[in-house]
Order: C-alpha cells, then structure tokens, then sequence
C-alpha cells in the first residue's frame, strides 16, 4: 500500500526497503542488497541514492520519499499495488516521473489507484470506477466500466457531473 503522504520509518534508506523483505523471511546480506537494488532502480531512485543508501531516508525530497516507499513495496514482490492519491502534493516534474513508473509497471502487476484527477486516471487506467460517499465510510459504486467506455459514456448522473466538474 502506497499512501498519499509518504510513511517512511525513521531509519536508513536501505533499512527502509529492507523492512518488509526481513519481516517476511530471512535473506542472506548478498541477496538482501540486491533486492534492495532492484527495488530501488525499479522505483526510478536509484541514481539519487545509490551512493546515500545508509543516510537517513527522511532527508530525502518529497518526491523521493514518495518513490522510495514504491520501492519498499516493491521489494516484497507483490501481485498488487494499492496507491492511495498516487501524485496527491507532488510537483508536476514528480508526478510525471510516478506517472512514467505506473506505465512500467502495470505489466507486471495490478496496480489499484484513487485520483481524484480525472486526465490522471484517463492516462493511466484500464478500468475506472467511480464511488459516492454519502457520510456511509464504506461508500457506493456509482459505476464501473473500462476507462475507454466510462469517460466518454457515463451512464451515471452523479458520474457525469463529477467527469464534468460540477459533481455537489
């Protein structure tokens, strides 16, 4: 799960991306920084941090604390990706950069994401759903369908005023 804000722990870069792959089962140190690695390039920080993997990752940029917690949910492998208002508070550079990354890797796992911006989700979804929450914390599926169909052709009137910005 990728929040909005990034939630990292108060410890190093590497320790940080190392977390989960030590909680779910010992590695040796070899394999342990190869995975760390892997997940760091996969997450497209890398080259910003490849030389400070033990410095504290809280000195990162927000952009790169965004990242590295992709990357930290990388290291475990998952089959799916939960983003919570993946580009919420990112600078329009950073937000193309996350966006870039999704692209890459929508083909190796599902990727389940809330925007609350509507080109965000035309860009980068294969399906869309789109919720009403009516003081009920569980909330309502207005509709569902796969993004090409549901942006042009909203059934919903609740979902055309939200896709048209007059959503109340």
């Amino acid at each position: 799960m990728i929040y909005a804000r990034p939630n990292l722990f108060p410890m190093s870069i590497y320790d940080n991306v190392a977390y989960g792959v030590k909680l779910i089962g010992w590695h040796p140190k070899v394999e342990l920084d190869d995975i760390v690695e892997l997940a760091v390039k996969s997450a497209d920080v890398w080259e910003q941090v490849k030389n400070n993997l033990y410095k504290s990752a809280l000195e990162l940029s927000y952009g790169q604390q965004h990242r590295l917690c992709i990357a930290r949910a990388l290291a475990v492998k998952p089959q799916v990706l939960l983003m919570d208002d993946l580009c919420s508070g990112l600078d329009p550079v950073t937000t193309v950069k996350t966006e870039e990354l999704i692209e890459c890797l929508r083909y190796e796992l599902t990727i389940v994401f809330i925007s609350y911006k509507v080109q965000q989700v035309s860009r980068l979804s294969d399906f869309t759903a789109l919720f009403h929450y009516n003081g009920n914390p569980i909330g309502q599926i207005l509709e569902f369908a796969p993004t090409k169909k549901f942006l042009p052709h909203t059934f919903n009137y609740r979902s055309r005023d939200y896709i048209s910005g007059s959503f109340r």
